[in-house]
């Protein structure tokens, strides 16, 4: 049924709507759902103001889980995802990811990485974010993986703003080879200022530096007390 509320929605809007907002939103809702359905599913998100509405800017997030598509729909704010391409195969839910036009990649394909660039290239030219996970996978312990190179070297070119978003609780919600998702789960989303990259011109120091940030925001936010 949430399919077939997309398909309408997506018909209704893309005439005014070339830049495929108000279908992303209802997805938003779609993924939001798992959330507002589960009582002792909790997600609180912060830093939203730091968004843009309109305007290019480059998302990356650290890596902990499928969980984190869910809580990274939580921002309810215009983007793409890059995601890999055999999510696009799934039924209902890849076949929204193409309603959405959300960027395809092949993990180790030149190919494939070549044009997942132009497209987010294309997009962020039209004023859409882009999200990218830096790590390029999933971490199967929760810790920090080294960045690749792609989210940095797209920020650079198209001298766009990096925004980084911090995700914690989401390693418990389903691990990296689990098949079991948690009875209850406490997400956190931080999402910090945005970089401004005109400060850079190289990718590596550029890259190294959001890595940083990230990982001591997640510290800080584990160092926390667990919330009741």
């Amino acid at each position: 049924m949430l399919f077939l509320g997309a398909i309408v929605v997506w018909a209704v809007t893309t005439p005014f709507d070339r830049n495929g907002r108000v279908l992303h939103l209802y997805s938003c809702f779609w993924a939001q759902l798992y959330f507002y359905v589960n009582p002792l599913w909790h997600l609180r998100v912060d830093g939203r103001e730091h968004l843009p509405w309109h305007g290019p800017a480059v998302l990356v997030a650290n890596h902990e889980s499928l969980g984190d598509i869910l809580v990274l729909f939580g921002l309810y704010s215009p983007f793409k995802w890059v995601s890999k391409q055999a999510n696009f195969r799934l039924p209902l839910i890849g076949w929204n990811m193409r309603l959405n036009r959300y960027v395809p990649l092949v993990r180790g394909d030149k190919p494939s990485i070549i044009k997942m660039m132009q497209l987010s290239e294309r997009w962020l030219e039209r004023g859409v974010p882009i999200l990218m996970f830096p790590e390029g996978t999933r971490s199967a312990d929760g810790q920090l993986k080294p960045f690749k190179d792609g989210a940095f070297a797209l920020a650079l070119k198209m001298r766009c703003p990096i925004i980084p978003v911090v995700l914690t609780g989401t390693a418990r919600v389903l691990p990296k080879h689990g098949l079991v998702m948690q009875t209850s789960a406490h997400c956190h989303v931080q999402v910090m200022p945005p970089v401004d990259v005109s400060g850079f011109d190289d990718v590596t120091v550029l890259r190294e530096h959001v890595r940083d940030l990230i990982a001591a925001e997640k510290a800080r936010l584990e160092s926390l007390p667990a919330r009741a």
